[in-house]
Order: C-alpha cells, then structure tokens, then sequence
C-alpha cells in the first residue's frame, strides 16, 4: 500500500521495535525516530493482581490501564501504556488521533492469546505543533483499518490484565466492543439445545415463584422446573472489578421479574452479562432454568421484613439456560402481570412530591454536552457521567428536565437529538427550593431508569406503544409547530440547574460535603487534578477589580472599568486576544464562572463562521412522521489602533509571587449551537465525548461549523483577586435574562444593578435590562464592601478541563 509523502522513507515504526526484538536483554528500550507517530486507537481496562509484575517500577493509584495502537502510516502495532502516562489521558492530552514523538518503547513478554511479541509505551511528547488534528491530516489518504499489522494481528482482549473485556474511556456503567452480543446466542448458533434437551427443557413443569420461594425456605436448595417470568425492570450494569481481584469478566446486572404470583430479583453475572445483557428487554417473557436460588439482599440487609428469594444466573456450576418466550407461546395459565407504568406529562410533575417515581414523555428540545462528576465508591472514587436535557409535552409552559446519568444504553443515549422524541422510565423527581417559595424541579435516574429515542433504532423494544398518555401526546403532536421549535432547539454547551440560592447561609448548607472557602493557591491545586469534562465547584473570598463585555457580533470589547481601589497596582496592558484563541484551544481549559442562576452555564464563546463540510442523506424532516416509531413496530482581527478605553487591562501582581488563573475566553465546547437536522448526525458527534477509535475522529474544528444558539448574546469578564493570597482569577459571566428560554432568570424582583446582578445570577424578569455599555459604566460599584460581602455569598467557581 502506498504512503503518503509526509510518510514516505520506510517503516519507522517498524525499524524501531524490530531493535527491541532482536536485543538479548529484556531491560532494553528504544527511541523512535524524527517521523512522528500516531494514535489510531486507545482502550481502557481495569487492572488486576498482575499489575506488579507487568510494571514493577509504577507507583500509580489508577484502577486503570490503557492499550494503544500506533501507526507510522506503513504498519500498525498494539501496545500497552506505562501507567505513568494516564495523566496524560485523563486530562485528554493524549488521545486517539494524536501525533507523537520521541517514543521510547520497552519489550513487555508474549501474548499468551497470538503467541506474539507485545511491546509497553514508556514515555513520549504528544506533538501539539502539528495540531490536534495532525493525525487525520496524515493519514487521510490510507484506510487504516487495511495496514498490516507488525508481526500476527493481535488479540481483542487487553495486553496486561486477565480481562474479558475492555471498559468504554470514560464510564464504567456502559459496555464497549463487540464481545457484547445483541442476539441471544442460540442466534448465533452457538449454545442450540440438544434434541434431547430440548426435549426436556419442553416437558419440565413450570414453577411459579411463590412454590420457588416456599421450597427455598423449607431447605430444599435443588430446584426442579423452569421459571416463565416478565422482565418488569432492567437496572444499568455493575462494574465491580478491582486491581486485588482476578476475576475476568467482574459484571453484574439486575432484571426485576413477575410471575402471577410474586416478583423477584435475578441477578446476571460475569460472561452472563456478556451473552445476554443487550438482548434482554423490559416488557420481554423469559423461561429460566439451571438457575440458582439464595436469600436476597434486601433480606440479608434488614430492609425488607418478610424474607424473599434472589435468583443467580451464572455461567458455570451450573451453568444457566435463558431463553426468550416469543408472544404466541405465552400460555394464558402463566397469568403473567403486565408491564407497570406511571406517565406523567409535565403539568402533573408541578403537583408532585418529591423522590416521586414516574415515566415522561416529550420532545427534546434542548441537549447538553456529556459532563463528569466523582463518586466515592467505597475506598475507590469513579466518574459518573450525565447530560442535560429539555422536553417539552404541550402541558405547561415550564419544560420537562432530566439530569440523565448513563443507562448502560450507550448506542441510544450518545445519539440523543434535539427534535427527537423521548421516553424515559423510573425517574426520580428532585425539588429544590431558591428563597422562600421559588421551586425548581428536575427529573434524574433511578437504578432501573431505561431510555427509548426516534432515531436510534430503539422502537422495536419500546414496549408502551398504544398507552394512553402515548396517544394523548401524539395528538398534540400533530398540531405543533415544527419550524417554530426547530428554531429554538440547542445541543451542547454546559448547563447548570437548579440555581444556586441567594442566601450565603443556604449555600454553604446546602453545598453536599463540598469544602466551604479555599484560598486561590488550593484551587489551583485543585485543578491540576481534574480530569476531562469534569466538573467541580469552589468558593472563594473575592474582590472584583476589573470588569469588561465581549458582545456575540464581533467578539469586541466594550468600554473597560478598572474601579479605583488604594489596593490597585498601575494598570499594565494586557497582550492583545487575536481571533486564533478562538481556534486553536491550549490542551487543558480552566473555565472560571461567577453567578447564581447561571453558574456553569454561563461559559460561553464568541460566534464562529460556518463551514460548509458534508452532509447528511437524510435530509427531510417531520416531526410527527418521527413519531410513528412509537405507534407502530419494527472573525476578523482586532485593530491596533484601537481607543484606550478598548484595550484590555489587568491589575498588576501585588507580589512576585502572585499567580493568574483562567482564560479570558471560552472553550467552544461550552457554547450552546443551534440545532442543524440536516447535519444532526456529524453535530452529535462533535458534542460527544473524546472518541476512542480513529474512524469515528472528527476535526478539532467541527464544532465551529455550526452556528452558536440564539440564546447567546455574549458574556462579561470579570477579574477577581482572592483575597487570601492575591490569586488574580478570570472569571466568565454570562447573566440570565428575561425572554430567554435557555437561561431564565430567576423570579425575583431586584435593581439590576452589579449587586443584585451577580447575586441572583442574573437580571430581574420585573423590568428591562440594561445594556451591556450601562452596566458597565456603572462598575465602580464592584468596589463596594457591601458587593464583597454579597460575592461571597455567590461566588461560584467551576472548572473545566476540555
């Protein structure tokens, strides 16, 4: 196969590694050449008790561990990454699709599974000269999926844990590869019955729960019969792997199931999971035999007072047999119970208690980005991630919103589009209270929570079809007006709800364990240990000393205040921002937001120019044509000679030792985009998550190509100096104003003045807002101290890293 000519001049790749294969000591390292490298793949496991052998030298306190694949654009070779480069990853550094140079290369064994040489990573420099899209530069004209691969292919499974599976990048509640199957195996014709199984899984008696439950109980621990059940519930996936622990496929999954005679809980464990995972479905009717019976835990743990049993599907001793009743064989003497639901449209949510659990349905009008927080897990923390979104039902003129953290159903909730519509099950409702009598309520996950979407391939397994509350919203469907929400639909951009109280002593008991007040040497320290798309909050004791406007038409500056203060420096010019700060993003953001109602949702960027890149074949749209899946089955530079009052300030240091932190701008990622169906494919992809695979990369600049969400008008900037160690912050400030659907206000009645401003997060919906160039003349209020004592009321700070 032909190189291109940036890679012409041999294998590099090749030349390098075949020095470590010839070498007599294991200890030997080598270097790559002046070609750079690139990362076409990158996958993520968990470790095992094995991990001190493979890398006797890493002191890392990751549970995780990384393979690779690399290519020079002649070869391709699978590696496993030195621990003490997941730094670099989790910040998304190092990622697939970067160029790399200066490559050192040690021997790592033989692969048990190719009988193959395998090779670690040791160190490397991630080339950010080329730009991040270097690789999709370089090898644009190859189809990489075709070079041959450096010595035998390797194998699927991880190079330095005995895995079963690799684990998706940044989650572990979703499933990842093709291990997964999403046909029962017997479809693959693997695991058929024999004629005489066969013969006697027909003729063994079905068993009902409760003569299963009256059997245990008496002692007998032998079962005899199969169990014809409805799946009612399917809860999320369980990954309970640990670096001690050498089990290779650590997964668990819960079905809640029904007979006419009782529910109960079966659990499917390690390569169950595997088999059977993405096939089973809520509403299905399964015969289960070969199980195995014991307490459940609700019982052992004291919650339930009357002793029930717990059913354990597992893939050895013995092994468990599954299969799917199709509908016509369901015997009417099996009197199976159907499936529970509990529809509430959006007026009834208002009305409702809190920790209420309900089923909605709606269309999506607004999706957030994918955004991560840490949970503690016993003595291990991991991520959680979730999204935001809007739906709107006819009901009520407040929108339907769900914090929506991960259902294992990453092939539908990764493709989760404006204009689509939605049903979400067993969701909780969360009431919070701003003030004294504000309510704002939000919808977020159960452990059994599922989601079912138009135009993800979801229908055929939605089993409410035809259910009242379905019918009712479908008729209002018909009389919507599409173009109007079309209009208004937005995807991306970060976005925080409830709004942050006003009062100082509600906040900080309300913050959830987070830490009261830091100093802006530990926020720092702080942010040196996010990770990607995490998101934290900080107080910090403040005082403003500068304020400035970047209006949305030409990311222009308007007049700059530099209140008076006996504790300012003389004002030093600040290097011009020129329009390649807006294209080219340092590798790691640290995005600073001041406010209430808006807090994070306020990072928000200049507009950028439309790019014509290809589109979609499918381009005719009709909202309630989408809905039939639910009825049936199957800038320019800035001048230079611009005024004084335009040009940027800041204050000096007040000492050497005095730090700067945050941009002065926003990633383009926090910047809302309106909806473009025609490309609603490539949009949902350049708002996703980092990418593990090199066919699905997309340009860094992707997201440019869509024009930013009406709702965005521009932002201020605010400079803060802490004011326990004189930390300078930069700080964005985007405030919630009246009329604005995305980011409403809160409402309360206040001035508008800086004041009531920044503590409410916004502007009062009881009167127009002043301009941006009034609010600003107006910033020698900043200086106040009674402003101080407020800011620290509200002062919010979120971090980013993109």
């Amino acid at each position: 196969m032909a190189a291109p000519s940036s890679l012409s001049g041999g294998g590099s790749l090749e030349r390098c590694l075949n020095r470590l294969t010839a070498a007599s000591s294991p200890s030997l390292k080598a270097k790559s050449q002046a070609e750079p490298l690139y990362m076409i793949s990158l996958e993520r496991y968990g470790r095992d008790p094995l991990f001190g052998v493979h890398f006797p030298d890493s002191i890392s306190e990751s549970e995780s561990l990384f393979d690779a694949v690399l290519t020079d654009g002649h070869c391709r070779v699978k590696v496993s990454l030195d621990p003490s480069l997941n730094k670099l990853i989790h910040r998304n550094q190092l990622r697939c699709g970067s160029a790399l140079r200066n490559v050192v290369f040690s021997a790592g064994g033989d692969d048990s599974q190719t009988q193959g040489r395998t090779f670690i990573l040791c160190s490397l420099e991630v080339d950010s000269v080329c730009g991040v899209d270097a690789a999709l530069r370089a090898l644009s004209s190859l189809t990489v999926s075709s070079l041959p691969w450096l010595g035998s292919e390797p194998s699927s499974l991880p190079l330095r844990a005995r895995r079963s599976t690799y684990l998706p990048l940044w989650n572990n509640h979703d499933f990842t590869g093709d291990v997964w199957r999403d046909t029962p195996p017997s479809e693959h014709g693997e695991e058929d019955l024999s004629e005489d199984e066969a013969t006697e899984a027909a003729s063994r008696p079905v068993l009902s729960l409760v003569e299963l439950r009256r059997h245990f109980l008496r002692g007998s621990r032998r079962p005899r019969g199969s169990l014809c059940v409805r799946i009612l519930h399917k809860s999320r996936l369980m990954y309970y792997g640990k670096a001690e622990q050498s089990c290779e496929c650590p997964y668990k999954a819960e079905l809640q199931v029904a007979d006419g005679t009782l529910s109960a809980c079966v659990v499917l464990w390690n390569t169950v999971c595997l088999d059977w995972y993405r096939c089973l479905q809520p509403g299905q009717v399964l015969r289960l035999s070969h199980y195995r019976v014991k307490e459940s835990y609700s019982s052992r743990s004291g919650r339930n007072a009357e002793p029930n049993i717990e059913i354990s599907l597992n893939s050895r001793n013995p092994s468990a047999k599954v299969s799917i009743v199709p509908k016509q064989q369901v015997s009417p003497q099996w009197s199976l119970p159907s499936l529970p639901q509990n529809f509430l449209c959006g007026k009834e949510l208002l009305s409702c208690p809190p920790s209420n659990i309900c089923d909605v349905i709606g269309v999506v009008t607004f999706v957030g980005r994918q955004e991560r927080i840490r949970r503690k897990d016993g003595q291990r923390t991991e991520f959680e991630e979730y999204r935001w979104l809007r739906l709107e039902d006819g009901t009520s003129d407040q929108p339907i919103t769900i914090k929506l953290f991960s259902t294992s159903q990453p092939e539908i909730q990764s493709r989760i589009q404006p204009m689509a519509l939605l049903v979400s099950t067993r969701l909780k409702l969360i009431r919070n209270t701003v003030g004294r009598a504000t309510a704002f309520e939000y919808l977020t996950n159960t452990p059994i929570t599922q989601v079912y979407c138009t135009g993800t391939g979801s229908h055929p397994v939605m089993p409410y079809r035809g259910l009242r509350p379905i019918r009712q919203f479908l008729q209002w469907l018909k009389e919507v007006d599409e173009a109007s929400m079309l209009d208004r639909a937005v995807i991306g951009g970060c976005f925080s709800y409830p709004p942050l109280p006003i009062s100082l002593q509600s906040f900080m008991d309300n913050r959830g364990g987070e830490a009261g007040y830091i100093s802006g040497g530990e926020m720092k320290l702080q942010c040196d240990r996010l990770h990607y798309r995490e998101k934290r909050r900080f107080a910090v004791l403040c005082t403003i000393t500068a304020a400035c406007y970047h209006s949305r038409e030409d990311s222009g500056r308007m007049r700059y205040s530099d209140p008076p203060s006996a504790q300012l420096s003389p004002r030093v010019p600040r290097q011009k921002e020129s329009s390649d700060l807006f294209r080219t993003p340092t590798k790691r953001k640290l995005i600073f937001t001041a406010g209430t109602a808006g807090s994070a949702r306020k990072r928000l960027a200049p507009p950028l120019q439309q790019a014509s890149t290809e589109e979609d074949l499918e381009n005719e749209f009709s909202l309630f044509d989408g809905a039939l899946e639910f009825l049936v089955g199957e800038e320019e530079e800035d001048d230079d000679d611009d005024d004084e009052d335009n040009e940027i300030f800041s204050t000096a240091p007040t000492s050497p030792m005095s730090q700067h932190l945050g941009l002065t701008r926003v990633a383009m990622e926090t910047l809302p985009r309106s909806f473009c169906y025609d490309r609603r494919h490539v949009q949902a992809a350049a708002v996703g998550m980092q990418t593990s695979s090199f066919h699905k990369l997309l340009p860094h600049r992707e997201l440019e190509s869509f024009s930013p969400a009406h709702c965005y008008t521009g932002y201020f900037t605010l400079t803060m100096k802490a004011l326990s160690d004189g930390v300078m912050l930069d700080v964005l400030f985007l405030p919630a104003t009246p009329g604005n659907l995305h980011w409403r206000p809160l409402p309360l009645t206040h001035d508008n003045t800086w004041d009531s401003v920044l503590s409410h997060g916004g502007f009062s919906p009881h009167a127009p807002p002043p301009t941006p160039a009034d609010l600003i003349a107006t910033a020698t209020q900043l200086t106040n101290r009674r402003l101080l004592t407020k800011l620290q009321k509200k002062l919010e700070i979120i971090f980013e890293t993109q």
